[in-house]
């Protein structure tokens, strides 16, 4: 999934991109107030260093038209500890291409589940909104309502907010 941010100033969206259209944009704002940028992937606010010069900040984030190089990227393979019982070890070993491509498979499979999709969604909206509107009236509702899965109380609780901040948590929270 390609990572999206989104910048607010105060409660107002500013910008919605790539990292590096995003620290570009941020580069060029003037403004007392504070900025907050989200990653639309985790729901978490993040830092951009907005130092240098635009082709500084192209290079930092990867500008999006950059052509890929050849080749796989790097897969990030992490060596962890699994236990389980002989009979799920004999299974495992069973299927084609060993247990951990088996193990692959099925996390793989589990994450595109629609259950799992929107365990995911929720999570993300929850965190984009503790932090921007943890002390808005009304947010342990609007919480309550996602986490039951309630979209029409969900957007009844988001209606006094503002606009910008509604919107994207049902972008969130929903697609």
């Amino acid at each position: 999934m390609t990572e999206t941010l989104t910048a607010f100033t105060g409660h107002s969206r500013l910008i919605t991109g790539s990292p590096a259209d995003v620290a570009l944009a941020l580069k060029r704002v003037i403004t007392d107030a504070p900025v907050l940028v989200f990653s639309d992937v985790t729901g978490r606010e993040t830092d951009l260093d907005v130092s240098g010069s635009d082709d500084d900040i192209r290079a930092r984030y990867g500008a999006a038209d950059e052509p890929r190089g050849r080749g796989r990227p790097k897969l990030g393979v992490t060596a962890r500890e699994v236990t389980l019982l002989p009979r799920h070890w004999d299974w495992l070993n069973d299927q084609p291409g060993g247990a951990s491509a088996a193990l692959r498979r099925l996390i793989d499979a589990a994450r595109k589940s629609p259950e799992a999709e929107a365990r995911t969604r929720r999570d993300v909206a929850y965190r984009f909104l503790a932090a921007i509107a943890g002390d808005y009236p009304g947010f342990e509702n609007a919480a309550r309502a996602l986490y039951a899965g309630d979209r029409a109380g969900f957007e009844a609780r988001l209606a006094p907010w503002p606009a910008d901040v509604a919107d994207h948590a049902l972008k969130l929270a929903y697609g």
